[in-house]
């Protein structure tokens, strides 16, 4: 059956990867899209777009109804789900079939089977698969801690939590129960063994509807926060590094495949020990986000392969070996150092230099970047937070580090806090570099360290010194007195001129200069001479060495590239007012939200520390929580209630405060 037009039931970059490929094939496109999502890059990228209102994912995304409707609107003849969402929807797809279009994905049957992670377990016991024993929450006892409660319906860290003691379980699994009844319409949770220093390693398996059935290679994807993979790689350099582990891999992948009659895209997770014995953790009935680095490994196109497979075509050929290595990490709006707390609001600037591909097979050395958001999109508090997949591939797996680095280092990424930072220190990290990557990375390593600002403090200050220097060239040719003399400058000595900025790691700088015959001095960096300065360049020879300052403003904020590091500062006003001034021990808002369960009230008395309220946003819950000891003497907010970023929510009166 021939594909002509293909509607993608899903947003952001994974329906411009699919979109990337139809377009290469002759194929049309649709897209869907929320209120929130209006103006968002996938929409721009296909033929047609249909909006589902409302801007929620119950409202707009999970609604298989609506997504029907829009494909007969548009006239597609195809559905691809994505990941997350409907992707692993039995019903879903049994819909789409039900209404005569082809679903680009697995059987409905083999959806039914791995949908539920509790049956999924047991049958890949029977098939002969290693797995760890399922726990239900009613019969945990101290002697299985640490466990770790999922979510039976999907994935992606959603409904996912660590107990170490049989005092938080119960509360763990409400917390768990209702996140992934918010991610997935399904609250059903259970628990299993957690391994604190595993390995995560998956096969990706691809398979036609004549029989032939191919692992098409393993990637590891053990560095996670909150069980969500930051950090996915092929091959893996545990399987790499031990005999047999990769065909004995294959072949429980092959039995996982057969046991339920797959086809199409799919993989098979494990879990791994150094020793090289795994686990069947569970099977993703769809594309994975880390497929890019399997595709760049062995030649394939995941997406070509599964609407080839979909259309009744065979598998192409042979199934291909592995050449070099590849690496993923996502970029998100979010903020590591503190608590990996999401971000929202406009991307001002994205923009990656080295860039030798977009959404496509990388056939050489290089850098693939597979982004959801383009210069000015705005992220909100509906989604996952993830701006982009950044992918690298060559020869060896040092090398391809070094070149992700690096590419990540020189990106221009403006307007968000992002973990930029953190994805260059890890893949820059010495037991990265030695393949030594289980799940308790962050944990090892020290997160307060890998989350630490790549741009050293002289060098942000030296960054934030040019940044002046720009505004202060901006004066100059906005605003000239007398005889066409520059504003600022004297003909006599006099004070310096004086501009201020905040930093969010090092707090506020006062830079002050002057303007005189011989150019511009500036206060305290006697090694910083002036080459030139414009309000969108300068370039200073540094303690003898020239260097180039890239210069961007977004009202109040200011981003500065250069070799030194990106440092993104706000420019303070010279003259605040106080009405603007927040009282002591306030609890502002990290992110917009809703506000889902309260943990004191007005009056109490409260630990530092202490749990005031959830909020939820992006689909996760975030704990916000007393900043030292004292009495909450105001609580703003009731649950349900929807919140603005820096809002007060409430007020925790101490001693120091007074």
């Amino acid at each position: 059956m021939a594909i002509t037009s293909v509607l993608v039931a899903n947003r952001g970059e994974i329906a411009r990867r699919v979109f990337a490929t139809c377009r290469a094939m002759g194929i049309g496109t649709v897209a869907v899209f929320s209120d929130a999502d209006a103006d968002a890059p996938h929409v721009g990228a296909a033929d047609a777009a249909i909006r589902l209102p409302g801007n929620t994912p119950a409202e707009t995304y999970l609604r298989g109804d609506l997504i029907l409707d829009a494909a007969r609107a548009a006239g597609a003849d195809a559905i691809h789900p994505g990941y997350g969402f409907l992707s692993e929807n039995a019903a879903f797809a049994k819909a789409v079939l039900d209404a005569g279009l082809t679903w680009i994905g697995p059987p409905v049957k083999a959806i039914e089977q791995m949908g539920s992670k509790v049956e999924s377990k047991k049958m890949m016991d029977a098939a002969g698969v290693p797995v760890l024993a399922e726990l239900d929450p009613a019969d945990v006892t101290e002697a299985h801690l640490p466990v770790l409660i999922k979510a039976s319906a999907g994935g992606g860290g959603r409904g996912m939590r660590v107990v170490r003691s049989l005092d938080h379980l119960q509360d763990q699994i409400v917390a768990a129960r209702r996140e992934a009844e918010s991610a997935f319409g399904d609250p059903t949770v259970f628990c299993e063994r957690y391994l604190e220093t595993g390995r995560h390693i998956e096969v990706q398996v691809m398979a036609d509807t004549h029989g032939t059935v191919w692992s098409v290679g393993e990637r590891e994807c053990s560095i996670q926060r909150r069980h969500q993979k930051v950090v996915e790689e092929a091959p893996s350099p545990l399987v790499e590094r031990i005999d047999g582990m990769r065909e004995r891999l294959f072949e429980a992948a092959r039995l996982a495949s057969d046991a339920i009659g797959y086809q199409g895209a799919g993989t098979v997770e494990f879990l791994a020990d150094e020793k090289g014995d795994f686990f069947f953790l569970e099977m993703n009935t769809r594309l994975q986000v880390e497929h890019p680095v399997t595709e760049c490994t062995t030649g394939l196109d995941l997406v070509r392969l599964q609407l080839q497979v979909a259309a009744g075509q065979p598998l192409p050929g042979e199934q291909p070996g592995l050449r070099g290595h590849s690496i993923e990490v996502r970029l998100y709006a979010e903020d590591p150092a503190h608590n990996w707390q999401p971000q929202s609001g406009t991307v001002h600037r994205i923009a990656f230099p080295d860039t030798a591909t977009e959404f496509s097979v990388l056939d050489r050395g290089g850098v693939r970047l597979d982004s959801g958001v383009v210069d000015g999109s705005v992220i909100g508090v509906h989604y996952d937070p993830m701006l982009a997949k950044v992918i690298s591939y060559a020869e060896t797996r040092t090398d391809a580090a070094h070149l992700l680095a690096t590419a990540l280092q020189r990106a221009k990424i403006h307007g968000l806090v992002t973990n930029r930072d953190l994805l260059v220190r890890v893949l820059r990290h010495p037991a990265f570099l030695a393949g030594d990557t289980d799940t308790a990375f962050f944990d090892t390593h020290g997160l307060d360290a890998l989350a630490a600002p790549l741009v050293t403090t002289d060098n942000e200050a030296t960054s934030i010194a040019a940044a002046a220097l720009a505004d202060a060239a901006a004066n100059r040719r906005g605003a000239r007195v007398g005889g066409g003399l520059p504003s600022g400058w004297r003909n006599l000595p006099s004070q310096p001129q004086t501009k201020s900025y905040e930093s969010r790691t090092t707090g506020t700088h006062q830079v002050a200069y002057r303007v005189t015959r011989d150019g511009v001095e500036i206060d305290g960096l006697p090694g910083l001479t002036v080459v030139q300065a414009s309000p969108e360049l300068v370039v200073a020879d540094v303690d003898g060495v020239r260097r180039r300052f890239e210069i961007a403003r977004y009202g109040d904020l200011v981003c500065v590239d250069s070799p030194l590091g990106a440092v993104s500062v706000r420019q303070l006003p010279r003259f605040v007012d106080p009405a603007e001034h927040v009282a002591a021990g306030s609890l502002l808002a990290p992110m917009p939200g809703t506000v889902i369960r309260l943990g004191a009230q007005a009056g109490d008395t409260v630990d530092a520390g202490q749990p005031i309220l959830w909020l939820e946003a992006m689909k996760m819950e975030h704990k916000i929580v007393a900043p030292a000891a004292g009495v909450l003497t105001e609580l703003n907010v009731a649950v349900g209630q929807q919140v603005e970023v820096g809002a007060v929510l409430a007020v925790v009166d101490n001693e120091e405060n007074q």
